[in-house]
């Protein structure tokens, strides 16, 4: 994990203590096993208050940290937790990890205290992007730098240079609030990989505008800045995210960061355009249209396979030492497998066998 963003929002975060060393997390969500006794910090991801069949309130909260997250319950005093345990706040739980056939995973809490500054350090609560971030930025730049139509390169310097208020959102920005790079920073490291990878598959099939399918892949979440809060412990949509969509909030974006910009062809718009409002690649999944160009298929394809990519990160990261398989994961449609984790050696690939003859020859 890069310590490049965690170090300035664990700064940020620490400032005003008294200077002492935060205590390094010894106890992690993947390590839980049911009918563990638990007492641990954790961060406060969602919270939601609901009744007994008496009548009576009970508090149920998602807690998570670098690992993963963990879905809890307070049977007792469910108003003042509630108060207590607002999104992004760091706690001390302790209780009961069970794993039920009916429920799932869940802990009891028995317990639960606000963390103190120098408890815990952040990195050790919240993810973060697999490389260094100025790097990821350099990369990024270099990427732009290829794209030689002047129009898409005047568009790109607008949205991304150094001084722009857009930049300085979107670099830092989440690309998601849970499925796949779900931390600050996160937003640079997906686009990254999705600019890249099309731009290296545009040179194998003939008809593709690289410049455009380049332009669509690094514009193509750009709505994402809008979409969700800056908060690195709370990431959540905002108000316009939940009104409008990353993608009408990105499109309006751009379109009047073209308007801005003299001599704009508007078939060249219309290319870049249609790619950003198309990439989730069918209405069901949110997309106001189909892709329907070449450089659009490509950036669809690409973003699918980064953010199917990104979830298989996210679950290695909560796999226990020694284990290969996960759970059922909503974002795969399925369980996935690590044949190698924590860097182990791969299982050995069976000898092949000649085939026996039928007849007996």
């Amino acid at each position: 994990m890069s310590e490049t963003g965690p170090q300035e929002l664990n700064g940020s975060l620490f400032e005003a203590g008294n200077g002492s060393a935060p205590a390094e997390k010894t106890f992690f969500i993947r390590d839980l096993e049911a009918g563990q006794a638990v007492e641990s910090i954790f961060l406060v991801s969602q919270r939601s208050l609901h009744k007994k069949k008496n009548g009576e309130d009970f508090l149920r909260l998602t807690l998570r940290d670098c690992t993963g997250i963990l879905p809890a319950v307070c049977w007792e005093n469910a108003a003042g937790l509630h108060e207590l345990a607002s999104p992004g706040a760091a706690v001390r739980a302790g209780g009961r990890y069970e794993v039920s056939d009916r429920w799932g995973p869940q802990l009891t809490v028995e317990t639960l205290t606000a963390a103190g500054e120098t408890e815990y350090r952040l990195t050790d609560l919240t993810d973060g992007p697999s490389f260094d971030v100025d790097q990821m930025e350099q990369d990024l730049r270099s990427l732009i730098e290829t794209v030689r139509n002047p129009h898409l390169r005047a568009l790109l310097d607008r949205l991304f240079g150094e001084s722009s208020e857009t930049w300085q959102r979107f670099r830092s920005a989440p690309a998601a609030k849970f499925y796949h790079q779900a931390y600050s920073f996160g937003l640079l490291e997906h686009t990254l990989s999705v600019g890249q990878g099309v731009s290296a598959i545009s040179a194998c099939f003939p008809g593709v505008d690289r410049d455009v399918a380049v332009t669509g892949a690094l514009i193509h979440d750009i709505g994402k800045i809008e979409a969700y809060g800056q908060e690195a412990t709370s990431i959540d949509l905002t108000d316009l995210g939940k009104l409008h969509g990353e993608i009408p909030l990105g499109y309006y974006l751009v379109r009047t960061t073209i308007e801005r910009l003299d001599g704009f062809p508007p078939a060249l718009a219309r290319a870049v355009l249609h790619i950003l409002l198309s990439h989730h690649g069918t209405l069901e999944n949110g997309s106001p249209v189909t892709p329907t160009t070449r450089e659009a298929t490509i950036v669809h394809a690409i973003d699918n396979l980064g953010g199917k990519l990104g979830s298989f990160d996210r679950i290695e990261k909560g796999l226990q030492e020694g284990e290969s398989w996960s759970a059922y994961d909503r974002a795969l449609s399925g369980s996935a497998y690590f044949p190698r984790l924590n860097g182990s050696a791969p299982e050995p690939v069976p000898t092949p066998q000649p085939l026996t003859a039928a007849s007996g020859d």
